[in-house]
């Protein structure tokens, strides 16, 4: 396998086409066709469906798409560490984040290591929490948030953030606000920013309101059915997606409402009079992350670097009030245990 070979395969994904990929390569089509295919003979797979309106990736090719482009911008890295004198970490990492979490944590950390660690190339994979924990598995991430999580094989795994679950919607004639409570002060815990006082809805009370929820396989849904089954009580479904982006776009519509973790309450809209953020309570409701390396190799510089950061921003979004939750990391793991045994 030739890194040409990979440019060009890119390349192709990347325009769609086969003849735009040749153009804008300057390459021509019958030639590139046949690296295309001597990659797919080489590999053993077929990377792109063919039809007459261009090419499409399969899953394989999708995989490749992403290996390819850390592996050429690692030989990159590579090549501009022989040519110039050492200035810091560099190389490339790659991080695997939930897609709930990307949008919140990854804006900070990756403006911060462009500022700190420019010759750091960071990849993010923002994905479903069980794809999350498969590329770390599979060794296609240096360094993973995984969801409600405790060892796994070949990992090490560090107690990292816990955050409270929500549920939210548009209450238009305030009768689910009618159901809520108004808590006492919760009491500040270590790592966590002062609680926000936010209403209270007992479990029961809000598995009964119409629900727009995504299917089984998510991590969100999986967690609420299990509890529910625990209590002896059924899920009030209006409507299940797998789009998160239909699930917004449903209880914003009005049409149900729906569980969320505190790290992405910064995706609904500014609170009002008719809109309803509330803290599930009875029993609460918890997301716990644990932070992921390889543990068979100590993280280099690059690596550690990252980290770093990483850690430095969730601690400082995390004590300015920015991310409702506790930070874990650096508790004794006892202390982890007992707050995930709080959980249902």
């Amino acid at each position: 396998m030739e890194l040409r070979s990979l440019r060009y395969f890119i390349a192709v994904l990347e325009a769609g086409s086969l003849s735009r990929a040749a153009g804008a390569l300057y390459v021509a089509q019958p030639a590139l066709t046949a690296q295309i295919k001597k990659l797919e003979i080489e590999l053993g797979t077929q990377l792109f469906e063919r039809s007459h309106v261009g090419v499409t990736p399969t899953a394989a090719g999708l995989q490749l798409y992403q290996d390819a482009r850390k592996l050429l911008s690692d030989a990159s890295a590579m090549r501009e560490r022989l040519q110039r004198a050492p200035g810091g970490p560099e190389g490339s990492v790659t991080i695997a984040v939930p897609f709930l979490l990307a949008s919140l944590l990854m804006g900070p950390v990756l403006a911060k290591l462009k500022q700190l660690h420019p010759r750091i190339r960071v990849f993010v994979l923002d994905d479903l929490s069980l794809m999350v924990r498969k590329a770390m598995v599979e060794r296609r991430a240096d360094i993973g948030i995984l969801v409600d999580t405790d060892d796994i094989n070949g990992l090490d795994v560090k107690p990292f953030v816990r955050e409270p679950m929500f549920v939210c919607g548009h209450d238009a004639d305030g009768v689910v606000a009618a159901m809520t409570v108004q808590p006492a002060a919760r009491s500040r815990k270590k790592g966590s920013a002062a609680a926000t006082l936010r209403p209270e809805l007992p479990f029961a009370r809000a598995v009964g309101l119409p629900l727009v929820l995504q299917s089984r396989r998510f991590s969100i849904r999986a967690q609420v059915e299990h509890c529910a089954a625990d209590l002896g009580l059924e899920l009030n479904i209006a409507h299940e997606h797998d789009s998160a982006r239909v699930i917004r776009s449903l209880y914003l519509a009005g049409a149900g409402f729906t569980f969320t973790p505190a790290c992405s309450l910064g995706d609904a809209p500014p609170g009002g009079k008719h809109w309803l953020v509330a803290r599930v309570v009875q029993p609460d409701l918890a997301r716990t992350y644990a932070l992921a390396t390889p543990s068979a190799r100590a993280p280099d510089p690059a690596t550690q670097a990252v980290m770093t950061v990483l850690v430095d921003e969730t601690r400082h979004m995390i004590a300015s009030g920015r991310w409702e939750a506790e930070f874990l990391l650096g508790r004794r793991r006892a202390q982890g245990t007992e707050a995930a045994a709080t959980k249902p």
